[in-house]
């Protein structure tokens, strides 16, 4: 299949590594079949320095390991007076970039699509002003996309606030029900700011050409086929939904020596290692980390785990943090009691490839999409401790939709107690239950892979966009 020359598709990306890298392996979908596409990032100004601090070099580090893809770094927008809510000063930096995006697209010879991040969906004014076509380029889960979208209906068709239903249980088309408690903060109050904000951000999508999503069908079904009935969005159509994934990062970051944790791996027997990672930004308290660390030595099993130093504020856990003081955090001679049982890395871990490691048994994650991806895609079983944005959602469909995992309770209390790391590591390493959901990632696995194999489902879909973007002869 050839793709038509010298029409460039612009891929715009969210602030941030979880936003960032599914852009990249986007691209390099699109640079193997022959497309040209380069990738647009924002600078933020130096008024919001504070709030990017966490992801001011993830770009430059990000564009230094993958060297094949063109990156354009959009000039930072004037902003004098930054919201003091960080998370709409990170909508209003992408909003007020929406110019310097417009005059990039303009300065091409020919754009074939601009793909925004939902977060840019703002931007949209730039693509009809350019010309060309948008799209939006959904980086967590269909079944997130099918809450979403459907959210703005709810809110004209209802009344109240999703933070007076505490568990209280809210049906969307295509998912399973969702204890009000479990939906993001920011759609939480109808009188906030966040609400105003994001609910508009969903009533724009179906304004769009397309919906790339990165997931692959069988993970989802349901809510692949409710989006595709236009169930989600009543009263309008819903745009054309391509399942693309899973786009998940194949290997190490960049080249160089292997991770000591691999090799540390290597010497384990097979299945019997708890991986424990939250993610760039996952942040768990002192006594937090100290009740982790009881229940994995209680439970008895192997554990490699990523710790990283408690954010001194929680409700700023996005500012950068120094490397962990081990000894200070962690129970007074665990490192030395369990130096055969387990190994503590700071900050990082090659986590795509720890996941597909043989001696990698169960997961402990906060169910960021890109993490469930590489878990599905190397058949490990997860123990699910949602912390912030859409995971709380990501974590109901894991374990009730997916039956890929099990709920590590207390996550929305102050404490996940040691007794419950302990049983939830045990239950999955050791118990029928957690066979079952080996089997289950197993078959989800395979399903990953035929996806994205020649003619799998995924590779389908992509091609069926390209043609109509007519990037394809």
């Amino acid at each position: 299949m050839e793709a038509t020359p010298n029409r460039t598709v612009v891929l715009f990306a969210g602030l941030g590594v979880g936003h960032l890298t599914p852009m990249v392996e986007l691209a390099k979908i699109f640079l193997r079949h022959g497309v040209p596409v380069v990738i647009a990032i924002p600078t933020a100004p130096p008024s919001a320095a504070t709030v990017f601090a966490a992801t001011s070099s993830d770009g430059p580090r990000i564009a230094a390991a993958n060297p094949s893809i063109p990156f354009h770094h959009l000039p930072p927008p004037d902003y004098p007076t930054p919201d003091p809510n960080p998370f709409l000063q990170v909508l209003d930096v992408l909003r007020l970039t929406g110019p310097s995006l417009l005059a990039y697209l303009r300065s091409l010879p020919s754009v074939a699509a601009l793909v925004l991040d939902l977060f840019c969906i703002d931007s949209l004014h730039a693509a009809a002003q350019s010309g060309a076509p948008a799209y939006v380029y959904y980086t967590s889960a269909a079944a997130d996309l099918a809450a979403f979208l459907h959210m703005p209906h709810h809110f004209a068709t209802t009344e109240g606030d999703f933070k007076d239903m505490g568990k209280a249980l809210v049906r969307f088309p295509g998912i399973p029900p969702i204890p009000a408690s479990d939906l993001p903060q920011s759609v939480l109050d109808r009188a906030s700011r966040t609400y105003t904000a994001r609910i508009g951000h969903y009533a724009r999508i179906p304004d769009v050409q397309g919906v790339l999503v990165n997931t692959y069908e069988w993970l989802e079904a349901r809510a692949v086929q409710a989006l595709r009935d236009g169930a989600c969005v009543p009263h309008r159509p819903t745009p054309p939904v391509h399942c693309i994934g899973p786009l998940i990062v194949k290997g190490a970051a960049a080249e160089g020596e292997r991770h000591a944790c691999l090799s540390w791996l290597d010497a384990q027997p097979e299945r019997s290692v708890v991986f424990i990672c939250f993610g760039s930004l996952g942040a768990v308290s002192a006594a937090q980390l100290k009740a982790i660390a009881h229940g994995l030595e209680s439970s008895g099993h192997r554990f490699l785990w990523v710790v990283r130093t408690p954010p001194a504020d929680p409700a700023k856990f996005f500012l950068p943090r120094p490397p962990p003081d081990l000894d200070a955090l962690l129970p007074e001679g665990f490192m030395e009691r369990n130096v055969d049982k387990g190994m503590v890395l700071k900050m990082w871990a090659p986590q795509a490839e720890v996941l597909r490691h043989a001696a990698t048994g169960a997961f402990m994650t906060h169910c960021g999409w890109n993490s469930i991806l590489e878990a599905a895609s190397a058949g490990v079983p997860m123990l699910c401790w949602p912390q912030y944005a859409e995971q709380r959602l990501n974590k109901v469909f894991v374990v009730d939709e997916m039956k890929a995992g099990v709920v590590m309770e207390g996550y929305d209390e102050e404490l996940v107690k040691a007794e419950e790391v302990e049983k939830k590591v045990r239950l999955v390493l050791e118990s029928e239950e957690g066979e079952k959901l080996r089997e289950r990632l197993a078959m989800a696995k395979e399903k990953a892979a035929e996806a994205v194999a020649d003619r799998g489902s995924s590779q389908t879909a992509f091609a069926e966009f390209l043609k109509d973007l007519k990037l394809t002869e």
